[in-house]
């Protein structure tokens, strides 16, 4: 899952973009504060930045200049003039590609999709990149992060998340898992099962995700998908 700073003072087409976005599994960020732009996009490192060139305080030619002082992050302008020098300008100041208001939707996404396929090894992210109720799970780096933040799990936590991820909306059993984790070695008990699930549900809560772990009495483990009807 990538990480889009959406620099764009308009609310309403914030908004719309990154629901949008976030139908394709983006994590969308807005700015707060437009004259700290440069703090935001340090705290975010962001992977992709889709900035408007008319904005308050300074424009968007002024953030990308900075940006690019900065960072090789690939930079998508927005802009409703169509004047051919504001092109020109976005293209000298080291942005990626420019989109011009009104825009269809689906050619946004093309051009983010193929601007990210190029800059970014996309493949081997994809192998090691799970999406699971608007977070991205990396099974490489044992993390998981949405909007809310993200979290460090353990090689015992994140091996329990892949097992029941791997099968959303469906009951793992406990010996399953407990067999699953003592050929890797990991387990020997089913006391120490229930410890480490606790543990990954609590992690979880930091981010908003705990309830999406459910006990199953008597039967095992199941995580459920975001708006899934729960059984």
């Amino acid at each position: 899952m990538f990480k889009v700073l959406l620099i764009e003072d308009d609310a309403s087409l914030f908004t719309e973009i990154k629901d949008r976005l976030s139908q394709w599994s983006y994590l969308v960020y807005g700015i707060q504060d437009f004259s700290q732009v440069m703090k935001e996009f340090a705290d975010i490192q962001p992977d992709l930045v889709i900035i408007d060139i008319q904005l308050p305080k300074f424009d968007g030619f002024h953030w990308c200049r900075m940006i690019r002082s900065h960072s090789n992050v690939p930079i998508i302008f927005l802009s409703s003039r169509d004047h051919p020098t504001d092109m020109v300008m976005s293209m000298q100041l080291g942005a990626d590609d420019f989109v011009q208001k009104p825009f269809h939707f689906d050619v946004l996404i093309a051009k983010i999709q193929a601007i990210l396929r190029r800059v970014y090894n996309y493949s081997a992210v994809q192998n090691n990149l799970k999406t699971w109720c608007g977070a991205a799970v990396d099974f490489e780096k044992n993390t998981v992060a949405n909007e809310n933040g993200s979290i460090e799990l353990t090689k015992n936590e994140i091996y329990i998340l892949k097992l029941l991820t791997e099968r959303k909306n469906q009951i793992v059993s406990r010996d399953e898992i407990i067999s699953s984790l003592w050929d890797d070695k990991r387990f020997i008990s089913d006391n120490t099962l229930t410890v480490n699930v606790n543990r990954l549900r609590k992690k979880l809560d930091e981010i908003g995700l705990g309830a999406w772990i459910e006990t199953k009495v008597g039967q095992g483990y199941m995580a459920i998908e975001e708006d899934a009807s729960r059984v």
